[in-house]
């Protein structure tokens, strides 16, 4: 049972008021640093098998402060990079509201490639499956973040979710927001979404729990009926 930690990054002085994609040299503020510092600190205790990047300057500042003081390096994996949106990078929002391609963004995202860049369903299959491989790579036991971007965690929620990408604009990833997926053999558990705040003990799984009840079909890939008792 895989569990994935997917963080977005912290605040950056673009974050909001312009659609920053792969623009260099965009670093977090101030209040960026402070997010990435209490993201850091909840995950504190909790061991993690990797930690791993999208290339970009906010993400790798905000995996670098997870990192420090662990002996676990940031990885970088281009795959869980931003989105590119060739011609609307660096462009306001407001001013990106109205263009014809906007309402398609919006109620039917499967059918959008950005003008000069790459099409959001592109973006849903790399991430996916750079997901896939880490899975693959680090084993049923591991516990690893990978700290990316608001679209590329939302494509990557909706896939695990069972959703078609044009549900994926339901889905919420915050700055510095903690989501987590318990992938087993049977289906993809979403355990956590865009969570800030909290205790994360819970999401190592207990030694054994990948064995219990043996055969194709383990209790771990099972979902709770009725909503389930709950952790406490």
């Amino acid at each position: 049972m895989t569990t994935l930690l997917l963080a977005r990054h912290g605040l950056t002085h673009l974050t909001g008021p312009v659609l920053a994609g792969w623009t260099p040299g965009v670093h977090l503020s101030d209040r960026g640093r402070e997010q990435a510092g209490a993201l850091a600190s909840r995950l504190s205790a909790l061991e993690l098998d990797a930690i791993v990047s999208s290339p970009l300057e906010r993400c790798q500042e905000t995996a670098q402060a997870v990192a420090a003081g662990r002996e676990t390096p940031v990885r970088t994996d281009e795959r869980f990079g931003e989105c590119r949106y060739g011609d609307w990078t660096g462009r306001p929002l407001g001013e990106l509201a109205e263009d014809p391609l906007w309402p398609v963004v919006q109620n039917h995202p499967s059918a959008v490639t950005f003008p000069g860049g790459e099409s959001l369903a592109a973006v849903q299959h790399r991430a996916v499956s750079a997901v896939r491989e880490w899975n693959e790579r680090l084993g049923p036991k591991a516990v690893y973040l990978v700290c990316s971007h608001g679209d590329v965690i939302k494509a990557i929620v909706a896939d695990a979710m069972g959703l078609h990408l044009d549900q994926f604009q339901r889905i919420t990833a915050d700055p510095a927001s903690l989501t987590a997926i318990r992938y087993t053999p049977m289906r993809p558990f979403v355990l956590r979404l865009n969570d800030v705040g909290g205790d994360v003990a819970g999401l190592r799984p207990p030694e054994g729990a990948e064995d219990a009840g043996g055969g194709e079909n383990p209790p771990g890939s099972d979902a709770a009926v009725g909503g389930g008792a709950g952790t406490t």
